[in-house]
């Protein structure tokens, strides 16, 4: 008699999210087309990608807002068809989106618990239970590496960076297993992009999947084990890290082929120096610069190309400066 085989669970590899040929159509307008994607637990997947790429869209269909209209979307291997975002909530998918969602004159507790306040007592005499509500919200920012003097201050006195930590912390307090992340440095200066930075490494390390919208390659190479780079609805780079450098990311960022053809248009153009851009051709040397740089003091003037035949050699000694003709002194 043999005994039976353990039940099957699934395999570590599967992605918490997978995208499989995914697109997006507006009646006629093809926002996404064939688009691949996969986010898995404590990996950075960075999504690249100029206005009007196809990122935002791309967001809403993870999210739960839209539903694709090609391709699949598989949930931990489960291919599904989301009804909206309470049920991506329920999956385990959350978005930070650049407005954050937040009161700016509410305190950060509060904003904290937004729509999923903490009460205490029964009908009549139930209330908001505030000694829990900071408790908890300053543990878990806490646990994020975000300390507060104050959580009574209002969330709007925070700077922009602090204001997505706490928008962060919120979505992994919440249950959070992938989190999107909507252009977070976008409007952010360098020392608050590091910040949220910082905070994006911290949610990889607890295992979290999460999704880096951005513009920004250098950013996002930061913090990035996979890059997609879409390009009008489709997909222009799928690499991982290890196969990809910064300056090719921030080339197919910038368009890729077509930055190619377009230097190499350049280069033809009268002063217009291409060569130090990557992947430019070798430009002509410009005789204003290279030849002036590069010439011999010691060198003899080179001869008239065009030489005339008919000239007499001496015309020149026959006239002094002064315009006189010498021969009739």
């Amino acid at each position: 008699m043999t005994s039976p085989s353990p039940a099957a669970s699934p395999p570590a590899e599967v992605p918490l999210v997978e995208l499989r040929g995914v697109g997006k159509s507006y009646g006629t307008i093809r926002a996404l087309h064939g688009v691949d994607l996969a986010v898995r637990a404590g990996e950075v997947a960075c999504v690249l990608g100029d206005n009007g790429a196809g990122k935002s869209t791309l967001i809403k269909i993870i999210s739960g807002l839209h539903r694709h209209s090609e391709g699949e979307l598989r949930i931990d291997g489960e291919r599904v068809a989301l009804t909206g975002p309470r049920e991506a909530l329920r999956r385990g998918i959350a978005a930070v989106y650049q407005d954050l969602a937040t009161v700016t004159l509410m305190p950060v507790w509060r904003n904290f618990f937004l729509g999923s306040e903490l009460t205490r007592g029964r009908g009549p005499f139930q209330r908001l239970d505030i000694p829990r509500m900071r408790r908890v919200a300053d543990g878990e920012l806490r646990a994020m590496g975000i300390a507060l003097d104050n959580l009574d201050q209002p969330v709007g006195s925070l700077s922009g960076g602090q204001r997505q930590s706490v928008a962060i912390a919120r979505a992994v307090h919440f249950g959070a297993r992938v989190l999107i992340l909507d252009e977070p440095t976008a409007a952010l200066g360098v020392k608050q992009s590091g910040v949220v930075l910082k905070y994006v490494a911290a949610a990889r390390e607890r295992g979290l999947g999460v999704v880096f919208i951005t513009h920004n390659p250098h950013h996002a190479y930061l913090v990035g084990d996979h890059f997609t780079v879409l390009r009008l609805g489709e997909t222009e780079l799928s690499a991982a890290r290890e196969d990809v450098s910064l300056e090719d990311l921030t080339l197919h960022m910038a368009g890729g082929a077509e930055l190619a053809a377009l230097k190499h248009e350049l280069a033809r153009v009268s002063g217009v120096d291409t060569g130090r851009l990557p992947g430019a051709p070798d430009a002509a040397p410009r005789k204003d610069t290279d030849e002036v740089l590069n010439k011999d003091p010691n060198a003899e003037p080179n001869p008239d190309p065009n030489p005339d035949p008919n000239a007499d050699p001496n015309e020149d000694l026959d006239e002094d400066p002064d315009g006189e003709d010498v021969t009739e002194r």
